[in-house]
């Protein structure tokens, strides 16, 4: 299911989406859809490194996963 949405480029932005667009002959829509699944996945990743420094540092904890499908009747 696709959902649309309206956003708001910068000038720049645009016209380089845009121009990317005509030269590969896809829907720009298309590659913001790409170009976020990769933000994504980069987003991923830093929030991994950020919760494993947490839990170098102490900020954070593991819990067993045993216990935990325990209390939630798994």
């Amino acid at each position: 299911m696709q959902i649309r949405h309206n956003i708001t480029l910068d000038e720049e932005i645009s016209s380089e989406l845009e121009t990317a667009a005509k030269e590969l002959g896809e829907k720009k829509s298309h590659i913001i859809e790409k170009a976020l699944a990769v933000y994504f996945d980069l987003m991923d990743l830093k929030l991994a490194k950020k919760r494993m420094r947490d839990l170098e540092k102490g900020r954070d904890k593991l819990l067993d996963a045993e216990k935990v499908w325990k209390s939630l009747g798994i």
